[in-house]
């Protein structure tokens, strides 16, 4: 699954990739792409290193606390502390591929039709789906699930405005919805072409056994 590929580096792009944990813009403990830590427990229950060696539980728990009294609403780096516990960005790249799984796997339980969709048309329910959460991509926004499930693209883009995003994410959502409708023209045209260059070859052939039987 290519685009499950293309999906990760999208989001590591648009979210960031964090190896320390720090506070996100509602004040909660985070690490890696956008991954909300509830609690000391969920943090100790990922692979953090110390430069060469691996984190002890007790030094995590600390960390968290140490980043959750902090104030809210800063850069990234305002929260790293040099020698603190760090996630690999192996162990980042892993952690974001099991939430697309499994965010794909909601998307294909739910959308009628979803393994035959457009990659492009899967790229942009999964940057919303993990920016909304699933249940939140299919409550939010109706209109444009119902344009989904019709397989109308263009549709789809235009209902796909999100508060919060910045307009390079929204305009590169609605791309990947435009893009399809494109792809979806062009397999349409290459198969009237097809069927016409069939009609063409069945015409001359008629014409071909007419002259043979002629002569």
């Amino acid at each position: 699954m290519a685009y499950l590929d293309e999906s990760l580096a999208k989001l590591e792009e648009f979210e960031g990739s964090i190896p320390w944990m720090y506070l996100d813009t509602v004040g909660k403990v985070t690490v890696g792409v956008g991954l909300m830590l509830p609690d000391a427990a969920a943090a100790q229950k990922l692979v953090f290193v110390v430069g060469e060696r691996a984190a002890t539980e007790d030094e995590v728990a600390a960390e968290f606390a140490r980043v959750e009294a902090m104030a809210m609403g800063r850069p990234a780096q305002f929260y790293h502390h040099m020698g603190g516990p760090e996630l690999p960005q192996a162990e980042i790249d892993s952690l974001l591929r099991t939430v697309l799984l499994g965010f794909d796997g909601e998307l294909h339980a739910k959308l009628a039709g979803y393994d035959g969709f457009p990659d492009g048309v899967k790229l942009a329910l999964l940057d919303m789906a993990y920016n909304l959460g699933p249940e939140g991509l299919l409550r939010s926004y109706p209109r444009m699930i119902a344009a989904v499930e019709a397989g109308n693209w263009a549709q789809a883009a235009a209902n796909s405005f999100r508060h919060g995003p910045g307009a390079a994410r929204n305009q590169w959502t609605q791309k990947m919805f435009l893009q399809s409708v494109v792809g979806s023209m062009k397999a349409q045209g290459d198969g009237l072409l097809k069927q016409c260059g069939y009609g063409l070859v069945g015409i001359g052939a008629a014409i071909v056994e007419r002259m043979r039987k002629k002569s």
